[in-house]
């Protein structure tokens, strides 16, 4: 059985690259890596380490000294996987693996192993195993072994050479193929479901977020469900609707999404775009950050740089959720309230207390409910679905045919215009 599996002795490596000025701060980064490690089941963490780097060496990422010095770390403390917080060429950690004898992973592998351990529903399964194929993909070198782990009894006595190279490349491209056309129909089935949810007129609230900021904790507060919500990084992974009626009675579709962390690997971005079109869809964003953590700011600009790649569009209000306030102390804790006071689009909040909730609610419901605008819109006649879309809202007060297209004069909300943008 999974839990009788001897856990595997593992090490994160937090590389501190001086040369690269855009890098994390090394303490929290280090931290945070820990924790991924710490989110994937049979692994035990046996330690951590930040390596100081003045720039990479592109054979084997380390220099000679520091080689030798780790290699003999590993060795006393029976390592078995060695975690690198960073990315790791196919070359440097076909070499590393050859010089210390244990296996290596890098950032995107472990994002991706707990991505694929934790994925329940179809879509998820398929989402994560193309984006896995295609990281594998560019993997691919002479004499490179981590694919033969991955086949099992069926390595090879010396590395793949060229012909075999090509042949696993040809196979993982078939297999993308087959994925995408099982992915496609699955996307069609949610695009149903979406489409019967849009004819019910309630306005979705998007909740996103680095990883562990209490997305969850926070919806399940809001709708009284029970998402799992625990102090581990990518507890959640697929997506969660409900239809609910907030305590100031207003109805409406929340959403939690899969959390945001930095780096995030470019092969789940796209995979995952799909799950996260309710983000796209949504009528009002809520950006939850744990105002706790000290590298809360790095976090935020991490989660907006994430949503500015997902096309999230800009006219979308967006109320920023400074969460996990019962964790500061007293005057801290008064400081960030009276920061956040200043903005009429922070709220700094507990969602285990329910502190702030208040404030939070009227928000939403005034970036819901805003003042009706009274506006001339000039629609195509051959923009049906536009035309359309008038119509189902009921927003129309008069209409005037020209000869460029019909002229509608619309009494509609921010957000119904909102709606009528993205079409």
């Amino acid at each position: 059985m999974e839990h009788d599996r001897v856990a595997t002795r593992a090490w994160v490596l937090h590389p501190d690259i001086k040369s690269d000025r855009n890098r994390r701060a090394a303490a929290p980064a280090l931290e945070e890596a820990v924790s991924l490690a710490h989110a994937l089941p049979n692994l035990d963490v046996i330690g951590g380490l930040i390596v100081p780097l003045p720039k990479p060496q592109p054979g084997k990422l380390f220099g000679k000294g520091k080689l030798e010095e780790l290699k003999n770390l590993f060795h006393d403390n029976e390592i078995e996987l060695v975690l690198i917080d960073g990315p790791v060429s196919p070359v440097q950690q076909r070499n590393l693996e050859k010089e210390w004898k244990v296996k290596i992973l890098d950032r995107t592998g472990l994002i991706l192993e707990i991505f694929s351990d934790r994925a329940a529903t179809r879509e998820g399964v398929l989402q994560v195993e193309m984006a896995a194929l295609t990281y594998q993909r560019t993997r691919l070198v002479r004499a490179w072994t981590h694919l033969e782990r991955q086949r099992g009894g069926l390595g090879f006595v010396g590395g793949p050479g060229e012909t075999q190279i090509e042949a696993d490349r040809r196979a993982i491209d078939e297999q993308l193929v087959r994925l995408r056309r099982q992915l496609d129909k699955v996307v069609k089935t949610r695009t149903l479901h979406r489409a019967a949810r849009a004819k019910i007129p309630y306005p979705i609230v998007a909740l996103v977020g680095y990883t562990n900021a209490g997305k969850s904790t926070l919806f399940n507060r809001l709708t009284g469900a029970d998402v799992m919500a625990k102090d581990m990084l990518f507890a959640t992974l697929d997506p969660t609707m409900r239809a609910v009626k907030l305590e100031n009675g207003l109805d409406i579709i929340l959403s939690d999404t899969v959390g945001f962390i930095s780096d995030l690997p470019t092969e789940l971005v796209a995979s995952f775009r799909a799950t996260l079109e309710e983000v796209l869809a949504a009528n009002v964003i809520l950006h939850v950050r744990d105002i706790a953590h000290e590298a809360t700011e790095e976090q935020s600009e991490d989660v907006l740089a994430i949503m500015e790649n997902l096309g999230v569009n800009d006219k979308t209000p967006v109320l920023e959720v400074w969460n996990k306030i019962d964790k500061l102390a007293p005057d801290i804790r008064s400081a960030v309230q009276t920061k956040a006071a200043r903005d009429e689009d922070i709220f700094a909040i507990s969602a285990v207390t329910g502190d702030g909730f208040d404030d939070l609610l009227a928000a939403i419901a005034k970036a819901l409910n805003s003042e009706t605008l009274l506006e001339d819109v000039l629609i195509p006649y051959a923009d049906g679905k536009k035309r359309a879309f008038l119509y189902e809202q009921d927003v129309i007060e008069a209409e005037t045919s020209h000869d460029e297209g019909t002229l509608f004069t619309v009494s509609w909300t921010p957000m119904v215009k909102a709606k009528f943008e993205r079409l």
